[in-house]
C-alpha cells in the first residue's frame, strides 16, 4: 500500500486513550479524519463499530482495507509510516523502551489501575465490592504515577533525547489524573513540566481545541 498517498481515519473518543493517535496525525501531517464519539462512547456498542472493532472499544485507525486497534499498535503504525518525522527509533535501546513504555501503560496502568478507579463494575457484579475496588485502585495508580513521575525526573522526554509516540501517550494519563482529582502540579513537578513542553506543541494544542478537551479541568 502506497503510505505516501493514504488517508487515515481514526474513530475516537474526546480525551481518551485515542488521544495520542490523535496527536501523532496531526505531528505527521498525513490526510486524516477524526470520527470522535459522543461522551462516554455508546457507539463502541452499536453493530457498525463492531463489526470494525469487536473488542468494542476506541481507538480504531483505518487506512484503506486496514483496520488497526488498540493505542499502542496504531501509535507504532504511525511512526512506521513516517520515519522521516522521527517519532520513532527503531535502532538500539530506544525502540525495546517505547514497547516497554505502551506494555506497562496500556496493559497495566490503564487496564488495572484507572479502570479500578473509573469501571469498578469490571471487576466485580456486587456494587457494594466498588469502593473497596477504587481504593485499592488508586493505591496502583499512586504507585504507577510515582514510577512516571521517577523516570521523567531529569528528562525532557521519555524515550531517547527527542520527542517521541510514547511522550502524546503519557499526556492522556496526566490528564486524567487531573480528571480524576489529584494534585498533578504539586505531586509530579517533573511529568507536569513534560506535559507543559506538551501543551506548547501546535499538534497538541489543534486536538485539544477538535476534542474539546482540557488537560487541566476536572
Amino acid at each position: 500500500m502506497d503510505q505516501a498517498k493514504a488517508h487515515y481515519t481514526l474513530h475516537a473518543a474526546p480525551g481518551s486513550c485515542s488521544f495520542a493517535a490523535h496527536v501523532i496525525l496531526e505531528e505527521i501531517g498525513e490526510p486524516y479524519t477524526i470520527a470522535l464519539m459522543s461522551p462516554g462512547h455508546p457507539e463502541t456498542h452499536e453493530a457498525w463499530f463492531r463489526t470494525l472493532n469487536p473488542k468494542g472499544r476506541v481507538p480504531v485507525l483505518m487506512i484503506g482495507n486496514l483496520v488497526i486497534t488498540e493505542a499502542p499498535a496504531i501509535l507504532v503504525h504511525l511512526g512506521l509510516a513516517r520515519p522521516d518525522a522521527g517519532l520513532l527509533d527503531t535502532t538500539g535501546e530506544n525502540l525495546v523502551r517505547s514497547i516497554e513504555w505502551f506494555n506497562w501503560l496500556s496493559g497495566h496502568v490503564h487496564a488495572v489501575s484507572v479502570r479500578m478507579i473509573w469501571r469498578p463494575d469490571y471487576f466485580c457484579d456486587d456494587s457494594t465490592a466498588a469502593e473497596p475496588i477504587i481504593l485499592k485502585g488508586r493505591q496502583h495508580l499512586a504507585a504507577d504515577f510515582a514510577r512516571i513521575e521517577s523516570a521523567l525526573t531529569d528528562r525532557i522526554w521519555a524515550v531517547g533525547e527527542s520527542y517521541s509516540i510514547v511522550d502524546p501517550y503519557l499526556l492522556v494519563f496526566y490528564r486524567w489524573g487531573n480528571r480524576m482529582g489529584l494534585d498533578m502540579r504539586r505531586d509530579y513537578l517533573a511529568w507536569t513540566d513534560h506535559s507543559l513542553r506538551l501543551e506548547q506543541r501546535p499538534a497538541v494544542q489543534r486536538c485539544l481545541q477538535k476534542e474539546g478537551v482540557s488537560l487541566w479541568r476536572r
